[in-house]
């Protein structure tokens, strides 16, 4: 009897494995998958170059120490654990860190356009929560050019044959085959509870499609648009991710959301200016008046305060974002604090633009980040400081996975528990997973987990599915048959939503939600107000069971039918959002309730910042009907010893004075 072929059924169909999402955390995953010899369906909702990952600016980490500071991937490690207020899993945030440096090389062998010193090494700046230039960058457009690098990769294992166990090539079928607007409408589940595929719909024409896979990886990002307005791109509503909780999934830790300190304020979506221009020697200040409301460019030195610099004299502008979000918030909000009277703070380089050449250099490093707040905000920034303020931005939490520790503390290479979600043979890689940040991440490590994620997510994805009973190509059609008529059964659902009972418009009731999650749920964490939102999302879950389909069209091109979906999911992660936070009683990382800061309240016994109940546990959500249902696990701490996380805040710094007004 012949062997079974780990690449064709009997009937001659490839055995795939299949990749949700088209950003680095995809890429990755479908290269690593294609080195060891599985063919790839990769979907992405938009063209896999336009994928959020191209909006990243800054930089990517790596412990290389090439300016001779001491640095390692161990102090590397210590600051990644301790930016994440050491609720991140240990092992996972070893291996990311000690892998590091070969993935920046691997980069730059791939033709990244790194920036370089003038002896040719690769450059480094610094990022907030290090005192190390760690971040390897590619002048303000990082993302971009690590996606169109990765992008190429794959795009060459497009051109290459599907080869059988014996070597022998499989006319017309190629290694990768990309389908572009495509979204997620379903996973495919067997009655063990094993994900065999997914249930993929073509946004061009509205078809339904089944797409089988021996393992299926996530790779679809974040949820920003939960808070309507974020850093994010529009497509990022955590759709897919939400998709898998229904269908039995765990989420981990979803209260943790990163506020970025640096946005321009805008009504319509938040814009990021990256931590990369504080690396570069950018400072945050506001007036010493509160009450002046001239043009920045026209505020002497004197009368300006920088109060991170005050408040933070060791690491001043570079404190982690979580730190520096909440001392921004505090100084504008609660202070009075303002920038020409709006509620805002300046960032400002134009004390680095002073002469042609520190000019230039600061337009070498940053141009494609400046470019962006001049296009938006209609200032030269080279010229004049620009207005800032905090900005929904990264989502810590995410699908719960799984992963097995190696001898030496990292994680142990090929085995089929990393990366591996609680739904078996299903895999989360990138923003999508919560693996690797704990409460807080650091700056410039989010290009460099998506990548090391789908580095480890790859060969997890083979091992499973080397290791498996069943193939879901060895099943008949009734499994996926029944899921594309359920998938079928919804969306018609959603499109007959046409008639007078159905009264709500559902992009207003995503508004409402967004101003909700973006008011009371991101910088400061109040129980009254926490309460009142899981009230509001409670009545709003009722709302969206009349909101319409806006557009009557049936089939093609019925985007309005689309968004439906994607609401519902993000109701239900902005439900997760929020209950963490109601139940997560502590100051930790991202996660802030005035009312647990020991600082605020030093006569307090309960105000110790921390939750005794749930020290140190990874908050997990589950799906029932009446929302999720909560609850905890310990985080694996067995390599470094706890350590107060301290960045050397002075502790009553001086009130700032008014400057003097008859001075001007």
């Amino acid at each position: 009897m012949a062997a079974k072929s780990s690449i064709l059924t009997q009937s001659g169909t490839v055995r795939r494995a299949i990749v949700v999402g088209g950003g680095l955390g995809g890429l990755m995953t479908v290269i690593k998958l294609c080195e060891a010899g599985i063919p790839v369906d990769i979907l992405s909702l938009v063209p896999v170059k336009r994928s959020h990952s191209a909006c990243a600016q800054g930089g990517i980490n790596a412990s290389v120490n090439i300016k001779g500071e001491g640095d390692s991937p161990e102090t590397h490690f210590f600051e990644t654990v301790k930016g994440g207020d050491f609720l991140a899993n240990q092992p996972p945030a070893k291996g990311m860190a000690y892998a590091a440096p070969g993935i920046v090389f691997m980069l730059d062998r791939m033709g990244v356009p790194f920036n370089r010193t003038p002896e040719g090494n690769l450059d480094f700046r610094r990022f907030g929560g290090t005192l190390f230039h760690r971040t390897a960058f590619a002048g303000a457009t990082t993302g971009q050019q690590l996606l169109y690098a990765l992008d190429e990769q794959v795009r060459r294992w497009e051109t290459i044959d599907v080869e059988d166990d014996k070597g022998v090539t499989i006319p017309g079928e190629k290694m990768v085959r990309k389908f572009e607007y495509w979204d997620l409408a379903s996973l495919v589940i067997d009655d063990e509870g094993v994900c065999r595929g997914v249930i993929g719909q073509d946004l061009k024409n509205g078809e339904l499609r089944v797409f089988r896979g021996d393992a299926v990886c996530l790779a679809t990002g974040g949820p920003g648009m939960v808070f309507g307005r974020s850093t994010n791109s529009v497509i990022n509503t955590g759709s897919a991710a939400a998709i898998a909780y229904r269908q039995g999934a765990t989420y981990a830790n979803g209260e943790f959301i990163q506020v970025h300190p640096t946005a321009i304020p805008g009504t319509d979506k938040l814009r990021l200016i990256s931590e990369s221009v504080r690396g570069e020697g950018g400072r945050v200040w506001v007036p010493k008046d509160r009450n002046d409301k001239r043009p920045g460019a026209q505020i002497p030195e004197g009368e300006r305060y920088y109060f991170l610099e005050e408040r933070y004299p060791k690491y001043k502008n570079l404190v982690p974002r979580d730190i520096a979000s909440r001392e921004i918030f505090r100084t504008v909000v609660h202070e009075g604090f303002s920038a020409e009277g709006q509620r805002a703070a300046f960032l400002d380089v134009t004390h680095l633009c002073k002469t042609p050449s520190g000019k230039a250099a600061v337009r070498k490093k940053l141009e494609g980040v400046l470019e962006i707040y001049e296009k938006f905000a209609g200032q030269d920034p080279y010229d004049n400081p620009m207005k800032i303020f905090p900005a929904v931005h990264y989502s810590m939490g995410g699908l719960w996975c799984d992963f097995e520790k190696a001898e030496d503390g990292t994680l142990k290479a090929q085995s089929a528990r990393n990366q591996a979600t609680s739904i078996p043979g299903l895999y989360a890689s990138g923003e999508v997973d919560y693996q690797y940040h704990g409460a807080n991440r650091l700056g410039a490590n989010s290009l460099l987990s998506c990548i090391y994620g789908g580095m480890v997510t790859g060969p997890a994805m083979a091992a499973w599915r080397e290791g498996a009973a069943k193939s879901a190509f060895d099943y008949g059609s009734a499994l996926f048959d029944k899921a594309l008529a359920k998938a079928k059964a919804e969306h018609e659902a959603f499109a007959s939503r046409t008639g007078s009972e159905f009264d709500v418009n559902p992009y207003q009731l995503h508004d409402e939600l967004g101003d909700m999650m973006l008011n009371k749920v991101t910088v400061e964490r109040h129980n009254a107000e926490l309460d009142e939102v899981l009230g509001k999302i409670a009545e709003m879950k009722q709302r969206f069971k009349r909101a319409a389909a806006l557009d009557r069209a049936s089939g093609t091109m019925n985007q309005p039918v689309v968004f439906l979906r994607h609401l519902q999911g993000m109701l239900d992660l902005a439900h997760i959002i929020t209950k963490g936070a109601r139940e997560r009683e502590e100051c930790r990382g991202a996660h802030y309730k005035p009312v647990y800061d020991p600082e605020l309240h030093p006569n307090d016994p309960k105000a110790v910042g921390r939750d005794d109940q749930n020290w140190l546990k990874t908050t997990l959500a589950t799906y029932t009907p009446e929302g999720p249902a909560l609850s905890y696990e310990p985080v694996d701490v067995s390599l470094l010893k706890l350590a107060v996380r301290d960045y050397g805040k002075v502790k009553k710094p001086a009130e700032a004075p008014k400057a003097d007004a008859n001075a001007r």
